[in-house]
């Protein structure tokens, strides 16, 4: 698997965010759609690449959730996911520590379980939305992840709260270096989360 293809599914599943485990994903949620990859020379590696591997379970959870999650048109923007990826690799050790064995056993549980039901709502929000990109992916992403959020497996919820982190953090960041007005607007809106 190449370095761009990682750096895409990780960030995608931050995008997604409460699905948990970033997603987003990202990306962050990260996490789902039909996505532009992220050139590997745009992203930094630090911490979180060189903490202590992840559990397996942790790896399909970042790694394969993009399949779990078959939407057609939910896009995430590329801008989205680099700054979702860099704060999500930018974690602290403590907000690593989550990433355990049984939290993404859960995760990819109810993501296998519930993803047809979560990409068809993505994609039905994501269409409906107002131009540009940058609304269609907010608003749909954060209406998504309040619709499912509190049927997430209580095992997920240290998960969701790291989730919770890097897509108020990726959000504030993307407001403060948007050119477009729209998009500067949108993200002030949505950077609360859920």
């Amino acid at each position: 698997m190449n370095l761009s293809h990682t750096v895409r599914r990780a960030a995608l599943t931050t995008a997604i965010a409460s699905a948990a485990v970033l997603s987003t994903s990202a990306s962050a949620v990260t996490a789902p759609p039909s996505v532009v990859s992220a050139p590997a020379t745009a992203v930094a590696v630090p911490a979180f690449a060189q903490a202590a591997e992840l559990p397996p379970a942790c790896q399909s959870a970042l790694l394969d959730t993009l399949e779990k999650f078959p939407v057609v048109d939910y896009t995430v923007p590329e801008k989205v996911q680099n700054t979702a990826l860099v704060e999500f690799l930018n974690l602290s050790d403590a907000d690593q520590a989550v990433f355990t064995a049984a939290a993404c056993t859960a995760w990819n549980n109810w993501a296998t379980a519930n993803g047809k039901a979560i990409a068809d709502d993505l994609d039905t929000r994501y269409r409906s939305a107002a131009a540009p990109v940058c609304n269609k992916f907010a608003r749909s992403t954060l209406a998504t992840i309040k619709k499912h959020a509190p049927n997430i497996p209580t095992e997920t919820r240290e998960l969701e709260k790291v989730a919770k982190k890097v897509w108020a953090s990726s959000m504030q960041k993307l407001e403060t270096q948007a050119t477009n007005a729209d998009c500067k607007t949108t993200y002030g809106a949505v950077k609360a989360g859920w």
